[in-house]
This record gives structure tokens, C-alpha cells and sequence, in this order.
């Protein structure tokens, strides 16, 4: 159920961290395939340039690859951190991580697209873009990527709610029941972002809908006060986990 810990990974003490190093599962190993194949889809039907200008035009879509190639890697690593903290393999957690790789694939092409569609002037010119979209289809586009963004971070809040409720089994010390909560309801801050967008979305006129993206922005500042703030009850909590650092 959980990945084999090398004795020299030990840390006995209960108000410290423990340095886990667990060997790399199958289900990783699968999990990083469909990532893989998920990066390789974001460039995958573009062509060879046919002319210089057809070369700058790809060129210029640089920035909507990398915003996406970016908010994959952005999941890639959340769903690293967790099995490598966590090392589950249950049932459960397979159907959960399964879930997730396949949200992530048949959300790779509307990312795509958006990221694309924002950047599309800057792409093919202006009232150039191959991209078509009528105002009143520019809700629906948000709505689409808002349910996906909260489809994703919902599966991790499941998959660290499991590990928490698990935590005696998988031999968490105190500390490490703390950070799995603090990954739990920084998940959740992500839900409620998505859900904040998808709701501005369905609300607003048809002109203003894609303003809704901009919800996102917040998730930086947002994420680095709670963090600011569980740092601190964590220091005050557990004093020594810091001083053996």
C-alpha cells in the first residue's frame, strides 16, 4: 500500500520531519507517460513552417506554450509532491490519480486554445487569427476552463483529504499531519478560486465574461498569506522541526 522507506530514511523523532524516500511506483511511472503526452499535444499539430513568415508566426506562439506548458507543469508537480510525501497506491488513490490524468488530457487542447485566442493578435496579426469566437461564445470558453481548473484541484483535495484520514497508517508524525493539511486547504483556496471565476462567468455580461480570467491572478497573493500565516502557527507548534533543519 505505501512505497518500501529505506531504514536510512528514519527520523524517530515526533516533532520532526521525516526524509522519505520511497521507490518509484507504477503508478508514477504511468502518470509521467500521460504528462509527457499531454506536453506533447500542446505542440503537437503544428506544422513544419512552410515559409519564413510561417516560421515567425510559430515563433510567436511561444508565450500561449509556455503558459500552458507552465500550468502543466504547475499539476504535474502537485501530483509529485503528494506520492512522493504520501507513497498511497491503494485503490482509491488509483481511481483518484486516474481521474486526474484524464481531466488533464481532455483539458490539453481547450488550454491550448484559450492561451492561444488570448495571444492571437500578437500570433497571426490583427482580425488575422484561424481562431474563430463570437462574444457570446466567450462565457461558455471560461465556464469550460474554470470547470476544469476546479475538476483537477478537487481530485488533489480528495487525494490529500485520503492521506490525512490515513495519516496513522502511513506513519505521518505530528508535523507531517500538519504540512498534509496545509497542502489540503491550499487545494481548497484553489477550488474556491475556480469557483469564483466560474460564477463571474455566469453572472456577467457576455462582453465582461472573459475578465473572469483574471480571478486567477489572485491565487498568488492569496496562496503566499496562508502560507505566511500556517509557517508561522508551524513554528510556533512544532519549534524543533525548525531548529533540526
Amino acid at each position: 500500500m505505501i512505497r518500501k522507506l529505506f531504514s536510512s530514511g528514519h527520523n524517530t523523532g515526533s516533532g520532526s520531519t521525516r526524509k522519505r524516500d520511497f521507490e518509484v511506483q507504477r503508478i508514477e511511472t504511468f502518470s509521467d507517460g500521460v504528462f509527457a503526452f499531454a506536453v506533447t499535444l500542446l505542440i503537437v499539430s503544428l506544422e513544419v513552417p512552410k515559409s519564413f513568415e510561417d516560421l515567425l508566426t510559430s515563433m510567436r506562439g511561444f508565450f500561449p506554450f509556455a503558459i500552458s506548458f507552465t500550468i502543466l507543469i504547475s499539476i504535474w508537480a502537485e501530483q509529485h509532491r503528494f506520492f512522493k510525501n504520501y507513497g498511497m497506491e491503494d485503490g482509491w488513490t488509483i481511481t483518484l490519480n486516474g481521474a486526474l490524468l484524464f481531466i488533464v488530457l481532455f483539458y490539453t487542447y481547450p488550454l491550448k486554445y484559450l492561451f492561444t485566442l488570448l495571444f492571437s493578435d500578437q500570433i497571426y496579426g490583427p482580425y488575422k487569427s484561424p481562431l474563430k469566437i463570437t462574444v457570446h461564445q466567450i462565457p461558455a470558453l471560461m465556464m469550460i476552463y474554470a470547470l476544469g481548473f476546479i475538476a483537477i484541484y478537487s481530485l488533489f483535495f480528495l487525494m490529500y483529504f485520503r492521506a490525512n484520514r490515513k495519516s496513522n497508517q502511513l506513519g505521518l508524525t505530528p508535523v507531517e499531519k500538519f504540512d498534509c493539511k496545509t497542502s489540503m486547504y491550499k487545494v481548497l483556496i484553489m477550488i474556491c478560486t475556480g469557483l469564483c471565476s466560474l460564477l463571474f462567468a455566469l453572472l456577467v455580461s457576455d462582453q465582461e465574461s472573459g475578465l473572469s480570467g483574471m480571478i486567477y491572478i489572485l491565487l498568488l497573493p492569496a496562496i503566499t498569506i496562508f502560507y505566511i500565516f500556517r509557517i508561522r502557527i508551524r513554528k510556533k507548534s512544532f519549534p524543533h522541526s525548525f531548529h533540526n533543519k
